[in-house]
């Protein structure tokens, strides 16, 4: 792990500044001589003090002359204190005329370009002084920079000084996650992962500094760190710097002695009911905080709950909070709940929590209920504190199954194991013996790594079941355990009679258990259709029943469903059921675990789409949530295919770290063959394609004698695209014939076209692979065709596929391929044939480009049939797409030059 130093202020804020296209937009103010004021407004730290330094700068860049002027409370408090530097000694303003005429000709430049000056905090400013600058203003003498603070009260003068048509006003609003993500990756120069991105925005609720100041004091507590291929960031409250603890400090200062009860009581307790806060502080103070955008109020059902504005006001307010006093307001706030009785659904859950941290201690009968209630809700690690707190003589067999299955969740499968297997030999009840061995064996197997034992374990409980029900789960459950572990035929078998309505099952954990891996066997076996209808309906099944259950989040079927729909060709489907499934985990839960698998099935996703960078932030974010939190099933494939995509982009040294670390990785027996996939794309990578089809053989033959139909087929298809297509187009046709798979029958013709090299069948197979969205096969299987049209010497048909194969590598992400090398190059247009050609795409007439470029319509024919020649296209409605899209980035500009407008396009 690496860690980098602090983040500085000018390096964050210098990416941050300009993001939404505002300096451009000064710019054509300047130049605008209409334009007399710009200002920025937004709520306090979302950047628009750095913004308008930097329009200054600009604008002194540009030769304008420029000053400051300081709006402040004290300064508001005299007439013209603010801008008194800038009235001239000796003019008299107690005669407005003339006064403001001798001011106007001091400021006046002497070649008459107006000051741009800029004034911080508008909201501050006296009335005299807005009154003058607008005077001045409107006779062009001054340039406004201002900014404005959201929600502020503002006099009637400032008003008028900051509207009208020739004041362009922005409003800055704060980062969306998006913006966030990419401010980050530019600030740590390289990806964050998705959790940690979540985290630092959720915690900065978009407010850029307090993002710099959250950053900065996690590079330095080393809770911010990178493997070198993603930042991560630890579990556990963010926390900033004593810099942003001061300003968010001084911010809940200002609202007064009389506020400060409630906002502790919040930082405590939030949600309050609004008549729990009004008992703290009077209505009035309450209204106050809301005004003052300290609090939020709103309907919680029919009850009005407050809570703190920000997340971090409860971290400041809570490190402030001496023991006593904090404990004083706890045990204060669960009395007053305990006197209303507990009737909200969650009442005992805080009530719990609440005297668990005033006093160390609570009734056992509600901290269980209170567990129940965080398990539920999927907060592993409150359900794991209630549970521990309960005293030995008050565990039963549920309460010991609940902490052994949070503790799985929490990514600490021994002490899950310790606690189950204690609870195994306390139990007597056929019932909860059934029940215990389910969740033990499933926490041997996934989180613990060891199928043998989990096997064991499931056999063990056969001979005390009696029930037939009971043994039908049995039997599901060691049917789950076979498909994971690449035994898919007799997986399918043990599952036959799953039902397919969870509510006609007897037990839903162990229908859920079932049903996450059905769709997985269905899928290795090529049934990728019938897999995606049992994922869907898992899915389903799991969100009308998940608040009954003491299985994972619903999220959690996602993962399935994105593995199915990636091997059945739906791509982009896939990738949206995926992202969707992973914010649902990151903001719903706080396990890692699940989070791990949907990553690399994420990785998975984009790599068969031939995204390698896409995918490879995937791998890497698998990998290194795999070695935090010690989960080692998912290490080895991830690390494998972070390999194979770092190979894919010229990465060697990357992959070959990547491959190094996977060869000591333990390999789950479903991803046979997987384990090589990193060696072979690196070998590839080299100019080693006979190693690389070695090594893919095996993986092949290997799959195959598991019957892993869909990872036999995606191997050979990759033995196919690395010059091995005659020996594996056999196979692939027959694999095809027994799978439903758009990827593999694609692979199937692939295979096939590149054996007989037949470039008309590429190209159709090349539409196949893009329309399932696999754009690199897609932009492969063109090259060859181009090749092979090359080969033949038609050269036309040749540059025409190589520009279909460079649009969609377009979409790849840099990858570099054997294949995509195979294109013909295509011939560069000079310039004149590129600017007709731009011309005639967006449909200007032959006769009108002539005219504008003073040519005669023969020589713009000329350059016209030049240009088809060379891209390879017959008609002017394909140069738009042969031009690689470089014409609508450029059509504007050569368009308006010439004064032209679309016309009717020549036959």
């Amino acid at each position: 792990m690496t860690m980098a130093g602090p983040v500085t202020a000018p390096g964050f804020t210098d990416v941050f500044v300009g993001r939404g296209g505002q300096l451009e937009l000064f710019a054509r103010g300047l130049a605008d001589r209409r334009c007399r004021g710009f200002v920025v407004a937004g709520s306090a730290g979302v950047g628009k003090s750095r913004l308008v330094e930097e329009c200054l700068a600009r604008a002194e860049g540009a030769g304008f002359r420029v000053a400051r002027a300081t709006a402040s409370a004290a300064a508001g408090a005299v007439p013209l204190g603010a801008i008194a530097h800038l009235v001239p000694a000796g003019v008299d303003l107690s005669d407005p005329v003339v006064g403001f005429a001798a001011v106007a000709r001091r400021l006046a430049g002497p070649d008459a370009r107006a000051l741009v000056l800029l004034i911080d905090d508008l909201h501050l400013l006296d009335a005299a002084s807005a009154v003058l600058l607008r005077q001045l203003m409107d006779a062009g003498v001054v340039r406004l920079l201002g900014t404005l603070c959201t929600g502020a009260p503002v006099g009637e003068a400032v008003d008028a000084l900051c509207r009208g048509d020739a004041v362009w006003r922005v409003e800055l609003a704060e980062l969306d996650r998006g913006e966030a993500e990419e401010l980050l990756g530019a600030v740590l120069g390289g990806p964050v992962a998705q959790w940690a991105v979540r985290e630092l925005h959720e915690a900065c609720g978009g407010n850029a500094l307090y993002l710099r100041e959250l950053v900065t004091g996690a590079l330095e507590r080393g809770a911010l760190v990178s493997d070198g291929e993603i930042w991560q960031l630890e579990r556990g409250p963010v926390r900033g710097t004593a810099r942003l603890a001061e300003l968010i400090g001084a911010r809940l200062a200002a609202a007064g002695a009389a506020a400060r009860p409630v906002l502790e009581l919040l930082a405590l307790c939030e949600p309050l009911p609004l008549a729990d806060a009004e008992q703290a502080a009077s209505p009035a103070v309450v209204a106050g905080l809301e005004s003052a955008g300290l609090v939020r109020a709103g309907l919680d059902g029919r009850r009005t709950s407050v809570t703190l504005a920000h997340r971090l006001y409860g971290e400041v307010l809570r490190a402030e909070l001496p023991v006593l006093r904090r404990r004083e307001l706890l045990c204060r706030q669960a009395a007053r709940v305990e006197a209303r009785g507990l009737k909200r659904r969650d009442d005992a859950l805080h009530v719990a929590s609440w005297r668990l941290a005033a006093t160390g201690t609570a009734d056992p009968a509600m901290l269980v209920r209170a567990a129940a209630q965080a398990r539920y809700a999927h907060d592993y690690r409150q359900a794991g504190l209630l549970l521990v707190a309960l005293p030995e003589e008050h565990h039963t067999t549920a309460t010991r199954l609940m902490l052994g299955e949070t503790y799985f969740e929490l990514g600490d499968p021994q002490r899950a194991e310790a606690v189950l297997a204690y609870a195994a030999a306390d139990t007597t009840g056929e019932q909860d013996q059934l029940a215990v061995a389910m969740a033990r064996s499933f926490n041997l197997f996934w989180g613990a790594a060891q199928p043998d034992e989990a096997l064991k374990v499931n056999d063990a409980a056969r001979a005390r079941v009696t029930t037939a029900d009971g043994l039908r789960m049995l039997d599901h459950n060691e049917g789950s355990m076979r498909i994971a572990s690449g035994e898919p035929a007799r997986g399918l078998a043990l599952l036959e009679d799953l039902e397919e309505d969870i509510h006609q099952a007897p037990d839903p954990v162990a229908w859920l258990t079932g049903a996450m891996m059905k769709p997985l066997g269905l899928e290795l076996v090529g049934r990728t259709g019938d897999a995606v209808a049992w994922a869907e309906r898992a899915h389903a099944a799991h969100l009308s029943v998940g608040h009954q259950t003491l299985s994972p989040h619903p999220a959690v079927q996602l993962t399935l469903v994105n593995h199915a729909l990636s091997s059945l060709g739906r791509l982009a489907e896939a990738r949206e059921a995926g992202l969707r499934g992973y914010a649902e985990l990151a903001g719903a839960s706080t396990t890692p675990v699940h989070q791990i698998w949907l990553a690399f099935s994420l990785g998975r996703t984009e790599w068969l789409a031939g995204h390698p960078a896409s995918a490879r932030r995937w791998y890497a974010e698998a990998a290194a949530l795999a070695r935090t939190h010690q989960h080692i099933r998912p290490l080895g494939p991830a690390l494998s295919g972070l390999a194979a995509c770092a190979a894919v982009l010229g990465d060697l040294d990357a992959a070959e770290q990547a491959c190094a670390e996977a060869r000591d990785c333990l390999w789950p027996d479903v991803f046979a063959g997987e384990e090589l996939l990193g060696e072979a794309w690196l070998h590839a990578a080299r100019g080693h394609f006979a190693q690389a089809r070695t090594v893919l053989t095996g993986a092949a033959r290997r799959a195959r004698a598991a019957g892993l139909v869909t990872p036999e087929a995606i191997l050979l298809t990759d033995i196919a695209r690395l010059g091995g297509a005659k020996e594996v187009s056999g196979r692939l046709s027959e694999l095809a014939r027994h799978s439903d798979s758009a990827l593999t029958r694609a692979g199937a013709r692939l295979a096939a076209a590149l054996a007989a090299d037949a470039p008309d069948q590429l190209l159709a197979v090349a539409a196949v692979f893009e329309q399932a969205g696999a754009d690199l096969p897609a932009a492969e299987a063109a090259a060859a065709a181009a090749s092979a049209w090359q080969h033949a010497g038609r050269s036309r048909r040749a540059t025409a596929a190589a520009g279909r194969a460079a649009a969609i590598a377009g979409r790849c992400e840099n990858a570099r391929t054997a294949l995509l090398t195979a294109a013909a190059p295509t011939a560069a247009l000079t310039a004149r044939e590129r600017e007709v050609a731009l011309l005639a795409a967006v449909g200007t007439r032959s006769k009108d480009i002539a005219d504008g470029l003073q040519l005669s319509v023969r020589t713009v024919n000329n350059h016209l049939q030049h240009a088809y020649a060379k891209l390879g296209v017959t008609t002017r409605r394909e140069l738009a797409t042969a031009l690689d899209r470089r014409v609508q980035a450029d059509e504007s500009d050569v368009v308006g030059h010439m004064g032209f407008s679309r016309g009717v396009t020549d036959s």
